[in-house]
């Protein structure tokens, strides 16, 4: 078994960036040794958060509110008392998406499904730069 590490830099404008990182996932699997194997994202921060969907503009925007609904960026956050940041919000949300994501890969290839994309959700209310570790694992 082999493991490999990447990162993929992705630069974000803040206030819930959805961002399409099945292209890069997809150039990072086909340079890889391994052929079946499991591709492991991770997202370091926490305001950030990974998942998949169909990458369309109507799901897009259902996601974004969706998410409004669940953690709404207008509600009292205790964290912005502490440290006068405004980003509560946006760690709420990455909390409950989650930071990482596990993708098998068979004959080289992600398993995704016809309409499911890799994307990355960047909650918080300032630009950011972010990398995301891919470790790619198999033989």
């Amino acid at each position: 078994m082999t493991i490999e590490v990447h990162h993929i830099s992705v630069n974000t404008t803040g206030k819930t960036d959805i961002i399409d990182l099945t292209p890069k996932v997809i150039e990072t699997v086909a340079g890889s040794a391994s052929l079946n194997g499991v591709v492991n994202l991770f997202i370091p921060g926490s305001t950030a958060a990974l998942t998949t969907i169909e990458y369309e503009t109507g799901v897009i925007n259902d996601l974004k509110n969706a998410i409004e609904r669940m953690a709404p960026e207008d509600l009292y956050y205790e964290h912005n008392e502490r440290w006068g940041d405004g980003n509560g919000y946006a760690h709420v949300r990455a909390a409950l998406i989650g930071p990482s994501l596990q993708v098998p890969v068979v004959e080289g290839q992600l398993t995704l499904g016809t309409w499911q994309q890799i994307v990355l959700l960047d909650f918080d209310n300032r630009a950011r730069k972010r990398q995301i570790i891919l470790q790619m694992s198999g033989e």
